[in-house]
């Protein structure tokens, strides 16, 4: 089962694991814990009405009383073959719901997915981690096909050292999701990225994004050659700030795997 997608740089999600763990600034709003609580309140309603909540009924074990991680992931075994079955080329973020290089989630079962993406080689698979250090650990015990990208995210200065950790992997594609940006990150080190995607954060509680912190990572890509892609302004309302910037989208996408 996939579930098209709305973000704008990847057409597909597909999540093997549900559940995660806060671990950086980034992650205080996170749009995916919303999403689960909301997906585990129609479990529970198809509960009472006695029907079968499908897939929805793992958010029961991954999300408290308030709607909040209860710090537990499910591995959705049903899950693992299901981009076997898109006939379709598709470009798939891969736990969007999850992070597949959370602690909690065996190697054997990481190896599963991996083996599932090796096979479907009409597919490109965007893997984002916020657990790049763990990628790097166990990277050469994994089959790095060349449609597998990995990305990892950087929402301000703090966590810059994601990216050498990233760096140590063999993708073919390394990418950064700078989103949520909140905070400016000087001199972004691009040396080994192929591409980087910028937003703000949106929802409730949203916090500012700056003008000058988003053009100065562009001005950064432009200089290196990386592709650049600015997904959103962001805020409450995300549909009204838009996406552009000094005139125009910017919508550039890697070159591997037909899409440029």
């Amino acid at each position: 089962m996939a579930q098209t997608s709305k973000i704008e740089w990847t057409q597909l999600t597909w999540n093997p694991v549900v559940g995660c763990t806060k671990v950086s600034p980034g992650c205080k709003n996170c749009y995916a814990e919303r999403m689960a609580g909301r997906l585990a309140g129609m479990a529970e309603q198809a509960q009472r009405s006695g029907q079968s909540a499908g897939r929805k009924q793992n958010y029961l074990d991954v999300v408290d009383g308030y709607g909040r991680w209860s710090r537990d992931v499910v591995l959705v075994r049903e899950a693992i073959e299901d981009p076997l079955h898109w006939r379709s080329p598709r470009l798939v973020f891969v736990n969007s719901m999850s992070d597949l290089f959370h602690e909690a989630v065996p190697l054997s079962f990481i190896q599963e997915v991996f083996a599932v993406m090796n096979r479907s080689s009409q597919h490109t698979f965007q893997v984002l981690t916020k657990r790049p250090e763990r990628v790097a650990q166990v990277c050469d015990r994994l089959s790095w096909t060349r449609n597998i990208w990995l990305g990892t995210s950087i929402e301000n200065a703090s966590v810059i050292q994601r990216i050498e950790a990233l760096r140590d992997v063999d993708a073919a594609i390394r990418f950064l999701s700078v989103e949520p940006l909140i905070g400016p990150i000087p001199n972004l080190p691009l040396d080994g990225i192929h591409w980087v995607i910028v937003g703000g954060e949106s929802g409730p509680g949203a916090r500012l994004l700056k003008a000058e912190w988003v053009r100065a990572i562009r001005d950064s890509c432009i200089q290196g050659g990386v592709p650049f892609f600015f997904k959103q302004w962001g805020g409450v309302n995300k549909k009204y700030a838009g996406r552009v910037l000094d005139g125009r989208t910017w919508d550039e996408m890697p070159g591997v795997g037909g899409y440029s």
